[in-house]
């Protein structure tokens, strides 16, 4: 699943489970969930090594 990698996943402590943390209004939410694309155009690498692996 894209999300388990996303920066934007994280842990609500309150609702006890993960969530997307993006600042979306509701038309861009309409927009989000009425996207037929593969791929989320939310998501952002949470990987931080990645660009130190690139420069090795």
């Amino acid at each position: 699943m894209e999300c388990d990698t996303c920066a934007n996943f994280m842990y609500d402590e309150e609702l006890e489970e993960y969530i997307c943390d993006v600042n979306m209004d509701e038309d861009d939410l309409v927009r989000f969930l009425s996207d037929k694309r593969a791929k989320c155009p939310y998501y952002r690498n949470g990987d931080e090594y990645q660009v130190v692996r690139k420069q090795m």
